[in-house]
């Protein structure tokens, strides 16, 4: 079934509302406090001047704002890391089949290393690579022995480190010259960085106390708010708090749920179509033909 835009966007925004329902209560519940007080009760000392909150509001969204951005940085570097993935993904299965002539040792190479990549998809997602069938396909069409790789403490550098054995003999038989032994070691140094940069995002949270904050400045204002604007708009006071307040709660939001990139949420980026890509662009180069299909988002447009 295709959706369209227009209705992909409305269940976004039934998604965003009731992913948001806790703060969205407080918001109208608090706005409704403020407003019968001033309007019913007449509490009129309750009120207070625009100018302190406008000051108060433009420093809480720079706030929340900076820390959006910084994990924006993350999710954005973790997406530079996959881009160069891809290249020396296509580079290496080049190097493979142009460089090695035996082709049993191209189909080895290359499918370990789609096996590879489908192993650093799994761990970034913290799943287990012994149970995703595209990694357990590939590692056996490698000859690689699962029981060997199971202890292995870092299983993606285990199996760079079995392509980097695998060239080495190659060149000791004289199957593999020199500078391109040193070519294809210089794409496995290039891809173990890449590893360790996705791993340095994964390991390394942003300070948990930015989000508290965030939330909590977030709370106060739209006690402080209402009051400050219920003499001027009365009524509309509930709806206006509502929806600045619930700008600031998701942009806050907005920040924790792109700190990791290699989540299984709706913005997590798409590891498992990138992965199945590499294999299925990698394989080709070895002229097979029966690969599996590229992976196409799902109904509400997210692909992972």
């Amino acid at each position: 079934m295709i959706v369209s835009s227009g209705t992909r966007q409305f269940i976004f925004t039934r998604v965003v509302f009731v992913w948001q329902w806790r703060f969205t209560v407080f918001f109208v519940l608090v706005s409704l406090a403020v407003t019968a007080s001033v309007e019913v009760w007449e509490l009129t000392f309750l009120e207070l001047p625009t100018l302190p909150l406008a000051v108060v509001g433009a420093a809480l969204g720079i706030f929340v704002s900076f820390r959006t951005n910084q994990a924006y940085d993350r999710w954005w570097e973790g997406r530079k890391l996959w881009g160069r993935m891809i290249n020396e993904s296509r580079h290496w299965s080049s190097q493979a089949t142009k460089y090695v002539d035996d082709a049993a040792d191209q189909r080895r190479l290359v499918h370990r290393h789609a096996a590879y990549v489908h192993a650093l998809r799994c761990l970034l997602r913290k799943q287990d690579p012994f149970q995703d069938e595209d990694f357990l396909a590939r590692a056996a069409s490698a000859g690689d022995a699962l029981e060997q790789l199971r202890p292995e403490s870092n299983l993606t550098h285990a199996l760079l480190d079995r392509q980097l054995a695998d060239l080495v003999a190659l060149n000791r038989a004289g199957a593999l010259h020199e500078l391109r032994l040193q070519s294809m070691d210089d794409t496995l140094r290039q891809l173990i960085n890449i590893q360790g940069g996705c791993e340095r995002i994964k390991k390394t949270p942003m300070p948990p106390l930015y989000g508290l904050l965030a939330n909590r400045l977030v709370q106060f204002y739209a006690v402080l708010f209402p009051l400050a604007v219920v003499e001027a708009l009365g009524w509309w006071t509930v709806p206006v708090n509502l929806l600045v307040c619930t700008a600031f709660s998701l942009i806050a939001e907005a920040g924790r749920v792109l700190e990791d990139p290699f989540t299984m949420y709706f913005n997590g980026l798409p590891l498992g179509a990138i992965s199945r890509m590499i294999e299925v662009n990698s394989r080709q180069r070895l002229g097979e033909t029966e690969l599996p299909p590229m992976l196409t988002a799902d109904g509400r447009g997210v692909l992972m």
